[in-house]
């Protein structure tokens, strides 16, 4: 018993870590999944976290995970190309996983003005998204890599999912966007 409430508070104070992205996550209170989906969608993002801890505790401070609808969206920074294929196998391992899209970057692939336009970037891309009306942002993860937007989130139609593609592609010096929106008529639990 007393293992069962060790684990369980361990849990729940894993969760309360602070993550250094700006706008993370999907916000409960905004969010169109069940909460029976919220509730699995967070037990795989934990389960994938601990699993890449195990492997290495580096990753547990570099590696960002998203899970939406068995989705799994991953950022941060690793040594060598054998680290992010090793995070992806174990991405794909996770139980439930429906796909698994890969925004990870070898260290050393950017300076620190790369970086700094970047943060930016995600900048102005967070700040159009809020002041736009007909978008509700929080249902949004944003990264930039390398002037590369990458959007993760769940749009509520396809004018909103238009909308924030249009939005980053305003943006002034990015090279591409690359979204990963889904509409809240294609999750999986939607379908029955």
């Amino acid at each position: 018993m007393k293992k069962l409430i060790s684990l369980l508070i361990i849990f729940f104070l894993f969760s309360c870590t602070s993550v250094g992205r700006f706008g993370t996550g999907v916000d409960i209170t905004f969010d169109p999944r069940t909460i029976g989906m919220q509730i699995d969608d967070t037990i795989m993002q934990k389960n994938l976290t601990a699993r890449l801890a195990l492997t290495d505790k580096k990753y547990f401070l570099t590696i960002q995970s998203e899970v939406i609808d068995g989705r799994i969206f991953l950022s941060g920074k690793v040594d060598s190309p054998e680290d992010k294929i090793k995070i992806t196998k174990l991405a794909w391992e996770t139980k439930g996983a429906r796909s698994v899209k890969n925004a990870i970057t070898i260290k050393g692939q950017s300076n620190f003005k790369s970086t700094a336009k970047d943060i930016l970037i995600t900048s102005q891309l967070r700040s159009a998204l809020i002041f736009n009306k007909k978008i509700k942002s929080r249902n949004y993860t944003l990264e930039t890599i390398n002037r590369n937007i990458y959007i993760f989130g769940i749009a509520m139609d396809k004018e909103e999912k238009k909308d924030v593609i249009s939005e980053a592609n305003k943006i002034y010096d990015v090279k591409e966007v690359i979204p990963s929106i889904y509409l809240v008529s294609e999750l999986s639990r939607n379908k029955f």
